[in-house]
């Protein structure tokens, strides 16, 4: 048995501690930014491949507590490396983190630990000099309070690595945080969705594929689908649950509009890559044109925040119209993430409940509007007619 951490976005913990406890693992702490639980060579497959809303899985190796470089040095050599990491193995000081912590300096951090990791396993293999031809091992490093945990990224790349994202629109919304703004939002398949500032079509495409329980990561590799300590029958056995949960997609269609045209191209071209095309539908519209006879659908939007002071008065305009729009769509549930601090005020309404979440480095609220959920009946029913829709809006 494995501890295993799954990193996430500050905000997201509860999130990405439901998709662990969803897949069957043992929540053992969480923290901000991270959730440690435990788990087996197949949860390392399995977690990689499902999690929508974390950032990496990584294998912790050990903690310790350090005040000096000196005890970093030896108790970092103290551990077992060569349990994880084989004779050939790269094992770069990939990244580190260090508050409240004595030892603030993460370049020497990095250079310590690697370091100390070289010397232990020349000393197990009986090599003066390590050859790293092999498989990548990246050392995450954390200092919290003097506090030192050490582990292995499994992952590699960021799980927000889908594969799909051939093309984005200025600085697009991470796939991770798209996906955990659709868990929030609590949207099922069959409910009415609607992105109506979609830009280059994440939102869309990651509720596309929570709809169809597509696994986010089976269209990519990961660095531990290398390692001889996880094996590759875990790795076939994830892929096979996945393509057989797939094969049981339920019928439906999420919905984007925008205004920019080649956003749009762009949002249809990662749809097809995502694989679901058949899920997803896009349409020229302006925010303010948005009409629907549709009753108790979802709204889940990024729209633009206005980081620099002169685009101010145009984010206030479109949080007015967005607010004069939304409401008028009175029994829908709308959730919007925003960084522009008069949100609220402008909008008109104030929210149900908010959530500060961090997009990248802007500090944000995802500001969470319920309607009425619709009656049992009238969600069947949707549900068969959302093929035939369009935003017709």
């Amino acid at each position: 048995m494995f501890e295993l951490i799954a990193t996430t976005a500050f905000g997201l913990e509860s999130v990405v501690k439901q998709e662990i406890k969803d897949l069957g693992y043992a929540i053992t702490a969480v923290e901000d930014g991270r959730v440690h639980f435990e788990g087996d060579a197949a949860a390392i497959a399995r977690a990689n491949l499902w999690l929508r809303c974390a950032d990496r899985v990584l294998l912790t190796v050990g903690a310790f507590r350090a005040v000096t470089f000196d005890e970093l040095f030896e108790k970092t050599r103290a551990l077992p490396w060569e349990d994880y990491i084989p004779r050939d193995g790269a094992f770069p000081a990939a990244k580190i983190s260090s508050v409240k912590s004595q030892l603030f300096s993460k370049s020497d951090g990095q250079r310590i630990v690697k370091k100390a990791v070289a010397v232990r396993l020349g000393e197990a293999y009986g090599l003066r000099q390590l050859p790293e031809t092999g498989a990548a091992y990246p050392i995450f490093i954390k200092l919290l309070k003097d506090q030192v945990t050490l582990a292995i990224n499994t992952s590699g790349e960021g799980l927000n690595k889908r594969g799909y994202r051939a093309h984005g629109n200025g600085a697009p919304l991470k796939e991770t945080m798209a996906a955990a703004l659709v868990k929030l939002s609590r949207w099922r398949p069959d409910r009415f969705f609607l992105d109506p500032l979609c830009g280059s079509g994440t939102i869309v495409i990651e509720a596309a594929m929570i709809g169809r329980r597509q696994a986010p990561g089976r269209n990519r590799h990961f660095d531990a689908e290398a390692w001889p300590l996880v094996g590759k029958n875990p790795w076939a056995q994830a892929r096979e649950e996945a393509a057989d949960v797939l094969a049981k997609s339920p019928s439906f269609r999420v919905l984007g509009s925008d205004i920019d045209p080649a956003a749009l191209k762009q949002a249809r071209t990662n749809a097809a890559l995502a694989g679901v095309s058949d899920y997803t539908a896009f349409q020229r519209l302006p925010v303010q044109q948005v009409r629907t006879h549709r009753r108790y659908g979802v709204i889940v939007t990024n729209p633009p925040y206005g980081v620099r002071l002169s685009d101010q008065p145009a984010v206030a305009k479109l949080t007015r119209e967005m607010g004069t729009v939304f409401r008028a769509m009175p029994d829908w549930s709308y959730f919007i993430l925003s960084g522009y601090e008069d949100f609220e005020r402008d909008f008109g309404q104030k929210a149900t409940k908010n959530r500060k979440l961090y997009n990248s480095m802007i500090k944000t609220y995802f500001y969470q509007y319920y309607g009425p959920l619709p009656p049992r009946k009238g969600r069947l029913q949707a549900m068969a007619g959302e093929r035939e829709t369009s935003h017709e809006t």
